[in-house]
């Protein structure tokens, strides 16, 4: 599948800077002409995974950085990766499970990777602790 447009972004791990991924997330998919229901789901799914990066891989730690690659693909597939080198996540697949949060007393949901399920087609979480969290994710845009 051949890559039509993307961008490479480097954000440190600021909340201010959750808007501007999703803003830019947005643009690169309007390139496709997406449903507004489409458009939703992505700035949602963008807005959480780099949220989670923001509040759990640097927590206690200044100058972290999101690490953000988003493609459009000549099937009209968005992809979005976000990449941060922060702790690392020891169970993937329990932090997948609604309400699982590390972070009860900040009153997290733990609801961001199902979030991020319910809204993109795919979703792809890797990570190692101390070598940090890679979220992939992908939606079939196009009316």
């Amino acid at each position: 599948m051949k890559t039509v447009n993307f961008v490479r972004m480097t954000l440190p791990a600021k909340s201010v800077n959750e808007a501007y991924a999703r803003v830019a997330a947005a643009a690169l998919a309007s390139q496709v002409d997406p449903t507004i229901e489409q458009m939703a789901d992505i700035k949602t799914a963008v807005s959480e995974a780099v949220t989670n990066a923001i509040v759990h891989a640097y927590r206690g730690q200044e100058g972290g950085l999101v690490y953000i690659t988003m493609r459009l693909m000549e099937d009209g597939s968005f992809i979005v990766s976000v990449r941060d080198r922060g702790c690392g996540i020891g169970d993937v697949r329990q932090a997948r499970e609604p309400c699982f949060t590390t972070a009860p007393s900040e009153e997290r949901s733990g609801m961001g990777f199902s979030i991020m399920e319910a809204f993109m087609d795919k979703l792809q979480v890797r990570s190692a602790p101390g070598r940090g969290t890679t979220v992939t994710m992908t939606k079939r845009l196009g009316r």
